[in-house]
């Protein structure tokens, strides 16, 4: 349980140090989804969700245990606590651009926003990217990407 708090402490703390930002861009309509896809769903409702300020809320939206990356190595939540904490320290909410498919995984880009109770800052209106596992109606895995190639040079640390 030490290295489990000493972890989400510690994304907490990338977190405040760290610009949001990212790059990328697209539309909803741009999706390789089919309409209402299942897993599309589940990530707007999340992201729809954290940035209203609802933490608690958007954690729902995470299996316990579920992964997640996001500047750092791949980190386990096991408790409900720990997604809250975990969607706690994304300093900004975001508006889902994009979702494509890619494998298991669905690839989505957000448009960054401010949130109550966050603090994007300069982040504000960068983009990002995020590839997402989802299962059974909850995100099981959640992972920053990178920024494709000929866009704005990725983030360093943690963002949405």
């Amino acid at each position: 349980m030490r290295i489990r708090t000493s972890v989400l402490a510690g994304l907490a703390c990338a977190a405040l140090l760290v610009a949001c930002g990212g790059g990328g861009g697209g539309s909803s309509d741009e999706s390789g989804l089919p309409s209402g896809h299942a897993g599309v769903k589940v990530i707007e409702g999340w992201v729809n969700t954290l940035r209203r300020g609802d933490v608690e809320g958007a954690a729902g939206y995470f299996a316990v245990p579920s992964v997640v990356q996001n500047g750092t190595a791949p980190v386990v939540l096991h408790t409900r606590a720990e997604t809250i904490a975990f969607n706690q320290a994304l300093p900004c909410g975001a508006r889902l651009l994009r979702a494509q498919p890619a494998g298991r995984f669905i690839n989505a880009t957000f448009r960054l926003t401010d949130r109550p109770g966050g603090g994007c800052g300069s982040g504000i209106g960068l983009l990002a990217r995020t590839a997402f596992v989802v299962r059974d109606g909850k995100i099981v895995q959640w992972r920053r990407l990178p920024n494709p190639p000929g866009q704005e040079p990725a983030p360093t640390g943690p963002v949405v």
